[in-house]
């Protein structure tokens, strides 16, 4: 089978992003015979993607067409898919500022990308750019789905389900894949013979059931007798707040502590703080050092050997609707259509989803266990109004989105947050 799809990635300047989603596309016999659209603002970064594909495409003489411009109208044109997956640089500088003064006023702040304080302000950021992008997408390509990577996943989603709330798209996160690898040490059998059905919201999401496929037999008995033990033998990762989730609420997050406890006011102290240093250091360091690597090799010529199919699951989900395949998807973000009946539905939540040639279709989970689900809650109430901010531009509206988040606890003190946040972020954030 061919296909004449044209797929436009967004934030392709990104040489990880762009290079990996590249490779998966290469190595889809589905997709053979499409267009590739690689769309970037900075040109000197998305010409380096360009000469790697370009190279692979070559040297195996691959039956597909790649484009690249900076040109938004142009890369969306005759689009069928979008892969989204845009910052705002300096990405880390940023981050860092959003943390570090949410933590000088008082807020116990951890990460800061997706939730508390620091979720906000990354929303207030690179939601509008979102929104113009999908803007062309309803003008251009109407009927393209759009796939989104960038983060804070459920805000962008629930931005874009209230903006546009005809648009076809689909979040999609890794974090999932934690599940895939930490199962089958702890339960003992291949992945292949475990049943999940798993959810909740992006970075804050757990297994609900877990099964055996052969026996039928629940297997969460056994994971909350092994898993205190297994994950505290993992000194290199971030794990007490998991380990503390599991002992007191039942249940396995399938995200490190340092996302689940952006959303959970009581975190910091369970989590070990050093540790989340370390580890953020270790990844800030890593991701530079490999970008760097990537560039040298790029510019030596040796770019194709960096386009290799990465982890990510949409390619796969495109060739499932193209070839009407009827798999599951163990982890998409959605609108809740009754998908959580304990939450409310003006909001993005994830879950598992069939795919088919009519599209995504989420997997309805139904009731959330009862102390988890008043959690979610609490962030229900967050996003709604850390998007309701980014809609309307109101100084006045996230105000109070940061006077609802459980993490702030002085009004004084959010004021103060907001206006220097305000100040030092000008370029990036603005608000009435």
């Amino acid at each position: 089978m061919s296909s004449k799809e044209k797929i436009v990635l967004t934030g392709a300047g990104s040489l990880q992003f762009g290079l990996g989603t590249v490779g998966s596309i290469l190595a889809s016999e589905v997709l053979k015979g499409s267009t590739i659209a690689l769309h970037d603002i900075n040109q000197e970064s998305l010409d380096m993607v360009h000469q790697a594909c370009q190279s692979a495409i070559d040297k195996k003489k691959l039956d597909f067409t790649l484009e690249s411009t900076t040109s938004r109208s142009d890369a969306l044109k005759n689009a069928t898919f979008i892969i989204n997956s845009i910052e705002v640089t300096p990405r880390f500088e940023l981050w860092e500022m959003d943390f570090n003064i949410s933590r000088k006023f008082g807020v116990k702040q951890i990460n800061g990308e997706n939730g508390g304080p620091g979720g906000l302000f990354h929303s207030l950021r690179v939601i509008p750019p979102i929104l113009e992008i999908c803007s062309d997408v309803k003008k251009i390509c109407p009927n393209a789905l759009f796939i989104n990577f960038s983060n804070p996943m459920s805000r962008v989603c629930l931005a874009i389900k209230r903006k546009f709330p005809s648009l076809n798209f689909v979040g999609l996160c890794h974090g999932i894949l934690a599940a895939e690898i930490h199962l089958p040490q702890l339960l003992g059998v291949p992945f292949a013979n475990i049943e999940i059905k798993a959810g909740g919201l992006n970075h804050f999401a757990a297994l609900l059931k877990v099964k055996y496929r052969d026996t039928g037999k629940d297997a969460y008995p056994e994971i909350r007798k092994k898993g205190p033990g297994y994950f505290q033998k993992m000194t290199a990762f971030d794990v007490d707040l998991v380990i503390y989730m599991l002992e007191k609420f039942g249940y396995l997050f399938y995200t490190e502590d340092s996302h689940i406890g952006e959303f959970i006011q009581w975190a910091w102290e369970i989590i070990d703080f050093k540790k989340f240093q370390n580890a953020y250091n270790l990844y800030k360091a890593t991701t530079l050092s490999t970008g760097e690597t990537m560039r040298k090799l790029i510019k030596r010529g040796k770019g194709s050997r960096l386009v290799r199919p990465d982890q990510e699951r949409a390619i796969p989900i495109i060739e499932g609707i193209l070839t009407n395949s009827n798999h599951e998807e163990l982890s998409v973000n959605l609108p809740n259509d009754d998908i959580i009946t304990n939450l409310p539905s003006d909001l993005v939540v994830e879950c598992p989803a069939i795919i088919n040639n009519d599209g995504i279709h989420a997997i309805k989970l139904g009731e959330y266990p009862k102390g988890l689900a008043g959690l979610l809650r609490n962030q229900a109430s967050v996003q709604d109004l850390a998007v309701e901010t980014v809609l309307t531009k109101s100084k006045e509206i996230a105000l109070q989105a940061l006077l609802v988040d459980p993490l702030v606890n002085s009004a004084t003190q959010a004021e103060k947050m907001l206006d220097e946040i305000l100040r030092l972020e000008s370029d990036y954030i603005y608000l009435e």
